[in-house]
């Protein structure tokens, strides 16, 4: 009996226990070597909580990843080691990335975001300074 009240009791608790799904964030990938690259959100401003990135390589031979920063402030100056044509991951305050997408695949990215500015990119060489960066905004 006793099992039976605290399963009953438990399983009360998980119907009254407010779920909050996710904030669903598409992300399309796009450009070849040596052309054009974009990184696109589908929004760009977003409430905090739990989000899922869902990105698609879009490109038809490229191979992309998408990284995941939180900005100090809006206006931040991002580091770029500027020989390797690549941002300083070690100077950012990274939350995930999405790596090695082959063209036409598809990848995910799970996180809890706080309020502030983020730095999605892709940091394969030359593709962050080719264009493949957005900002997004989390608020309150």
């Amino acid at each position: 009996m006793f099992i039976r009240n605290a399963s009953l009791a438990l399983a009360a608790l998980f119907i009254a226990t407010p779920v909050f799904a996710a904030t669903t964030i598409n992300v399309v990938e796009d450009g070849e070597g040596g052309g054009k690259m974009s990184l696109v959100l589908d929004q760009k401003t977003i409430s905090a909580g739990p989000a899922i990135f869902k990105v698609h390589n879009d490109a038809v031979g490229e191979e992309h990843e998408m990284v995941l920063v939180r900005l100090k402030s809006a206006d931040a100056k991002i580091p770029l080691l500027t020989k390797k044509h690549r941002v300083d991951e070690k100077q950012l305050q990274s939350l995930g990335e999405v790596e090695d997408l082959a063209p036409g695949a598809d990848g995910e990215l799970k996180a809890e975001l706080e309020p502030g500015t983020y730095l999605l990119l892709c940091n394969l060489k030359g593709h962050y300074e080719a264009g493949m960066q957005a900002v997004l905004t989390v608020t309150d």
